[in-house]
């Protein structure tokens, strides 16, 4: 894995070139380890998406930076800049005209051309050869992809910016696929993308000045319990322990037990975030969402084996949330970044510490192992740096 055989090592490369002169250069100031890359390190994750990378590419896509060079064209951002790169690389950063279909609506993150245009294949920054990536001592990014970071936000809450739109959007699209009003939620998985997704609940929810969910969390262990009620969990449960009978104390479910199967549950949540992608979670997720709910599937799946029957018997809407783009926000279109960004300036205080370990890319294997172990090593969110 992080061996000398392993499919993974730190080498020096050329300079990435600028594709085009509205690209620019980045230096990294922290770049966060992301649950989908320690999934594709431990060959855990689907190769669904195989064909849609090139290699060999650089990791890190969770990236907050200096500008240190910009393209002729370059005008939304300067040298000296402080930003935040979004990694979506759409037919905008492809410099592909007309934009495809999905690219046209702003929903760009599902980009139809991602292995056309001026780059190679690649979904996001950190999966294609002529970016680089945040893991490294430079990238290259085009200027749409670019956000200048408030001088209000250190680096420590500005690196949570991608991962805090994941949770953002998915969030966002959960609700717009519930009918009227929901009243419960659960959140499957507190690692960063399920604590960032209760931090999204409660952040919308304030500025929106919405009544409080009651929201209840699974975390795995003790430390990702406390992060999940200093973010706003009502309650956590942990997941070693009786999960459906204290879910379905909290909720008044009803558990039936069928033969050789996890129990039949009537009744359970409005909106479940599975945060976790899992064939175990993703069978839970699907029992505790209630008829006429909503699933939001946040988590990266790899290829999991999962019991429908409950999706046809109770009528769930099963959603996909990848990733960001524009958002339908108090009347207008926002890019999920910008919201992100402001939200995060809001509630900075909140995220102190959530930073856990910060490690030198000379260190990139402990670097990796800490995030592969979190409850070893008490990790939440782990990053490295040049």
């Amino acid at each position: 894995m992080t061996s000398p055989l392993g499919m993974v090592a730190l080498r020096e490369v050329e300079r990435p070139k600028l594709p085009s002169p509205r690209w620019a250069r980045i230096r990294p100031r922290l770049c966060g380890i992301c649950g989908s890359d320690t999934s594709v390190i431990t060959a855990k994750s689907s190769l669904l998406l195989s064909p849609l990378t090139s290699v060999p590419f650089t990791f890190g896509h969770e990236i907050v930076g200096e500008v240190i060079e910009v393209g002729n064209d370059v005008s939304k951002v300067r040298v000296g800049d402080r930003v935040v790169v979004e990694p979506a690389l759409s037919c905008f950063v492809r410099e592909i005209e007309p934009p495809c279909h999905q690219c046209s609506k702003g929903n760009y993150a599902c980009c139809e051309k991602v292995t056309e245009g001026v780059i190679s294949a690649g979904i996001q920054t950190g999966y294609c050869r002529d970016t680089g990536g945040g893991w490294s001592d430079e990238l290259v990014a085009h200027e749409w992809q670019l956000f200048k970071v408030p001088d209000e936000l250190d680096d420590e809450i500005a690196v949570l910016t991608e991962p805090f739109c994941c949770a953002l959007h998915s969030v966002l699209k959960a609700f717009q696929c519930f009918q009227g009003e929901p009243k419960t939620s659960l959140v499957i998985g507190c690692g960063t993308i399920g604590l960032m997704t209760i931090a999204a609940l409660r952040a919308l929810e304030k500025t929106l000045g919405k009544d409080p969910l009651h929201l209840v969390a699974v975390a795995k262990y003790p430390h990702q319990r406390e992060w999940a009620l200093k973010l706003g969990a009502d309650e956590v449960v942990n997941a070693n322990e009786r999960v459906y009978e204290k879910l379905a104390e909290l909720t008044g479910a009803k558990l039936f037990r069928p033969e050789l199967s996890k129990p039949t549950v009537l009744g359970g949540f409005d909106i479940v975030f599975d945060c976790v992608g899992s064939e175990n979670s993703l069978e839970d997720a699907v029992r505790w969402t209630r008829a006429n709910g909503v699933l939001a599937v946040v988590g990266m799946p790899a290829e999991p084996k999962v019991n429908w029957t409950s999706i046809w018997f109770k009528e769930l809407k099963v959603v996909g949330t990848y990733a960001y783009g524009f958002e339908d926000w108090q009347g207008k279109k926002v890019r999920t970044f910008e919201l992100a960004l402001s939200l995060l300036k809001e509630n900075a205080s909140l995220f102190k510490g959530f930073v856990t370990h910060k490690f030198p890319l000379s260190q990139w294997q402990e670097a990796i192992q800490t995030a592969i172990h979190p409850g070893r090593n008490k990790a939440i969110k782990v990053t490295m740096h040049p």
